[in-house]
């Protein structure tokens, strides 16, 4: 219903009734209606927001210039794998040519540079635009934003360095190789991807979060990722030159993807990216996995306390 006034209204007169000028206040009926459908909650809310941040991640539902990047780094990490399984199968070789375990070390780059450009994508244009509060003026809560933007980027990331391995895998049963010790290989760098997943998202998340500005964003989660990564790989070296091997392991541990790297050196049997190949003992694993889970669940931690302020 709306109210639509015209013309001037007068002063009353001493009888209380208001002396009529001109046409006076008419009501449309503008045909607004109740709902009485289903209440879908938060889970279904939760799932399309889920749904709807995962295909983002991939430029899915959004214009062609936004799919170009992802999808571009989608083949890049993907030719790789396909060329080992072509001059494997070419070759009749008895392994590949590298573990399961070692792919995403050497394809860093790349992941770094698809988190640089999807988390600030996830949440910079929701601050930006100022549409985190009417999420959550709907049913949805701020656990379920940080959920469900945290679950789709993980996931996201699980594509993008999941499927080379599953490509190595097929490529590796298609040359007749072990199937016994293929599997067992798969299942050890799926276990890797998933905590590097988990990790970077985490950390990509709770930097572009800090702005609204997805420049600036993009530019952080490169520092971050890149910087960090190449401060400890020349520090590392420095030590193995000099002598100081047993100051490897503990340097590792100021970078993501060298955390990756010791941990599944530690426990899943891969061969380690450290100079001299010096990675941590099962001991030092132990260290190195802690501060991985501790990092993932810090992140989803500042997470919460940011979008509880944004949410005010």
């Amino acid at each position: 219903m709306a109210v639509e006034q015209h013309g001037a209204q007068a002063p009353a007169l001493a009888g209380g009734q208001p002396a009529r000028t001109g046409e006076q206040s008419r009501i449309h009926n503008i045909g607004y209606r109740s709902y009485d459908g289903p209440r879908l909650g938060r889970a279904y809310a939760r799932r399309s927001l889920y749904s709807q941040s995962l295909r983002g991640a991939y430029g899915l539902g959004r214009s062609a210039k936004s799919k170009v990047l992802p999808m571009l780094l989608f083949a890049v990490m993907c030719v790789p794998a396909a060329i080992m399984v072509a001059v494997s199968v070419a070759t009749q070789a008895n392994d590949l040519p590298i573990k399961y375990t070692d792919y995403a070390v050497i394809m860093q780059a790349v992941i770094g540079l698809y988190v640089a450009s999807q988390a600030p994508q996830s949440v910079s244009r929701d601050l930006r635009f100022k549409t985190v509060p009417l999420y959550f003026s709907r049913p949805i809560e701020t656990a379920d934003y940080v959920r469900a933007k945290f679950a789709a980027l993980t996931s996201a990331l699980f594509i993008l360095t999941a499927v080379p391995l599953l490509v190595l895998y097929v490529g590796a049963l298609l040359a007749k190789l072990d199937f016994t010790d293929q599997t067992k290989g798969l299942a050890q760098g799926l276990v890797s991807v998933a905590l590097l997943s988990l990790l970077f998202a985490g950390i990509g998340l709770v930097i572009s979060a800090v702005t609204p500005r997805r420049g600036f964003g993009i530019a952080a989660v490169i520092a971050v990722l890149t910087i960090s990564y190449g401060a400890v790989s020349v520090v590392q070296a420095i030590a193995d030159v000099q002598s100081s091997t047993e100051a490897v392991p503990w340097l590792g541990l100021f970078s993501p993807i060298t955390l990756i790297d010791g941990v599944q050196t530690a426990f899943l049997g891969a061969t380690s990216a450290f100079p001299g190949g010096h990675g941590p003992s099962s001991g030092q694993g132990v260290l190195y996995l802690l501060v991985v889970l501790g990092l993932i669940a810090g992140s989803y931690g500042l997470l919460m306390r940011r979008y509880r302020k944004v949410g005010l």
